[in-house]
């Protein structure tokens, strides 16, 4: 069991912003907000305007995907310097597809005490919502801009079984649905649409249904869809056993061998080897 180990008393605090309705963060947050000595900050004037609601008054540190690195020691000694500090991100919380990651890692191995508070994140709301399994679920975040790679990852993840969620921007929610729906199958999928915010829209269906309500859309989406309920169960059918069932469909070797592993969830070298020794 690990023990707390901290240089000084001074804190690294990670702190959620509202989403969209700026009623919605915590008494902690604002508490938090007005106590530390200085914020870091995705953009200093959307953070701005949040601390002039609430009438807080700190000094902001720009902080964001492109200078992250290049300030995470200096954000480090102002806390062993004697202050602490806030992180915030633009909506919602820090490191959850936002900046932080960086600045924690670096906190943490410098024995900084990083304290997280819990508070509005996209996709919880997305998920109870969506009137699909609620667990398990894997949180995915973005795919890759590039058409190619989404499509490599859809791949991949397509025999998950269970609900998966991601964030898409409006530019590339239908190239994304298209992309689903040849890939994944038309499965049941909710598309949430500008949550908390005055035009926050809904839409459940299959992903065929919703498709054609997306493309004059705009807003920042969570997509919420079912997980592959026909992955097949092959505990009683050994290695050697579930290749050939490829095989005598014409698969070649190598791929046969390739999704069986991915079936079976081990090493493809597993059933190589298994198949090399005792299949031929």
């Amino acid at each position: 069991m690990s023990q707390k180990s901290y240089d000084n008393s001074k804190s690294l605090y990670l702190v959620p912003t509202p989403i969209g309705n700026l009623e919605d963060i915590t008494v902690r947050s604002l508490n938090t907000l007005k106590n530390v000595d200085l914020i870091l900050c995705e953009d200093t004037r959307i953070t701005g305007n949040l601390l002039k609601k609430y009438d807080i008054k700190k000094k902001l540190i720009s902080c964001h995907e492109y200078n992250e690195k290049n300030i995470k020691e200096k954000v480090v000694q102002k806390i062993k310097d004697g202050n602490d500090v806030a992180l915030v991100t633009d909506q919602g919380t820090p490191i959850i597809s936002d900046p932080g990651y960086e600045i924690v890692k670096e906190a943490i191995r410098k024995k900084i005490n990083v304290i997280s508070l819990p508070g509005a994140t996209a996709f919880v709301p997305a998920l109870t919502m969506s009137g699909l399994m609620p667990a398990p679920f894997t949180f995915y975040g973005f795919l890759n801009a590039k058409d190619s790679k989404r499509r490599k990852e859809l791949e991949i993840l397509k025999q998950v079984d269970h609900t998966l969620i991601f964030y898409e921007a409006p530019h590339r929610i239908e190239k994304f649905l298209k992309d689903m729906l040849g890939i994944f199958g038309n499965r049941n999928i909710c598309i949430c649409r500008e949550l908390s915010k005055k035009y926050e829209e809904v839409y459940r269906g299959k992903i065929s249904d919703v498709i054609e309500n997306m493309s004059t859309l705009k807003g920042e989406f969570v997509i919420v869809v079912s997980g592959n309920d026909s992955v097949k169960d092959f505990s009683d059918v050994s290695i050697l056993e579930h290749i050939k069932l490829y095989l005598d469909d014409g698969m070649s070797e190598k791929d046969a061998i390739k999704k069986v592993a991915e079936e079976r969830k081990i090493a493809k070298s597993i059933v190589y080897k298994e198949y090399h020794t005792r299949g031929k």
